[in-house]
C-alpha cells in the first residue's frame, strides 16, 4: 500500500473530495482534486476548505511516505497549519508537498527521546500552472507511550 493509499484509507474526507494521489514518496507528494460543483465557492471554483483539505492531505502523504518505518514507535500529528490564498482557483487543482527538514535529522531526534517537529511546504496550482495557494503544515512525531 502506498502512502497515498494509506491516507485515503484512513481519512474519510479524502474520499469525500475524490482526491487522487499522483505521487507519494519521501521526497514529494502530489495530490489532485478534480473540478466538482458540489465543492465550489460563490465564484465557481474550489472552496477554500476543500483546498485546505487537499493541501493538508498532500502533507500527510509525504509524512507517511517519509516516516512509514517509524509508525510502530511514533504517531504523526499535524501541530499547526497556515495557508495563503494567492490567486483565484478554478477547475482542477493540484497540491505538491515537500519536507522542510531531512528525514535523518527528524529520526535522530526521535532516537534521542525527543518529540521532533518538522515543516511541510505545499504549493497549490491550477491546471495552467498558476499558483493559487501556499500552505505550511508543522508536523510532529509523538513517541508512543
Amino acid at each position: 500500500m502506498t502512502a497515498g493509499e494509506m491516507v485515503a484509507a484512513s481519512v474519510p474526507m479524502v474520499r469525500t473530495l475524490n482526491l487522487e494521489f499522483l505521487e507519494s514518496t519521501a521526497e514529494r507528494a502530489v495530490v489532485r482534486m478534480p473540478d466538482q460543483a458540489d465543492y465550489h465557492n460563490h465564484l465557481g471554483g474550489p472552496h477554500a476548505g476543500a483546498m485546505f483539505t487537499l493541501a493538508e492531505s498532500a502533507s500527510g502523504a509525504i509524512v507517511m511516505a517519509a516516516f512509514a518505518d517509524q509508525l510502530t514507535r511514533a504517531v504523526p500529528l499535524a501541530v499547526n497549519a497556515e495557508i495563503a490564498y494567492r490567486k483565484l482557483a478554478m477547475g482542477e487543482v493540484t497540491a505538491t508537498a515537500t519536507l522542510g527538514r531531512p528525514v535523518a535529522d527528524v529520526v535522530a531526534e526521535l532516537d534521542a527521546g525527543k518529540r521532533p517537529e518538522f515543516p511541510v511546504a505545499i504549493r497549490i496550482q491550477r491546471a495552467d500552472g498558476g499558483v493559487t495557494g501556499e500552505m505550511t503544515v508543522l508536523w510532529t512525531l509523538r513517541p508512543n507511550s
